[in-house]
C-alpha cells in the first residue's frame, strides 16, 4: 500500500512539520483539525513537499532522515528556505 512521507507548512508559526501517513489527504485533514498537539497552533497547514513509497516502513524511514540534521539541509535546498 501507497504511503507518504511528507512536509507540511505554517505561515502563522514560520515553521514546517515533518511526517509519515498512508493518506496524505486525510492526514493533512486531521492536523487543520488541531487534533495533534505539535500542530495545533499552526493551522492552517499545507502541503510544501511530499515523496511516495510502496509502503509505510519506507516512508517512516525517509521520514526520520528528513529530521537529522542532513534531511533538513536536504529540505532546505529543495524548498529554497
Amino acid at each position: 500500500m501507497t504511503a507518504y512521507a511528507y512536509v507540511l507548512w505554517s505561515k502563522r508559526l514560520q515553521k514546517r512539520y515533518i511526517g509519515s501517513c498512508r493518506d496524505i489527504e486525510i492526514r493533512l485533514k486531521e492536523h487543520n483539525r488541531g487534533r495533534q498537539r505539535f500542530t495545533k497552533g499552526g493551522i492552517p497547514w499545507v502541503v510544501v513537499y511530499k515523496e511516495e513509497y510502496p509502503d509505510y516502513s519506507s516512508a517512516r524511514k525517509r521520514e526520520v532522515y528528513l529530521k537529522t540534521g542532513q534531511g533538513r539541509k536536504y529540505l532546505d535546498d529543495v524548498l529554497g528556505d
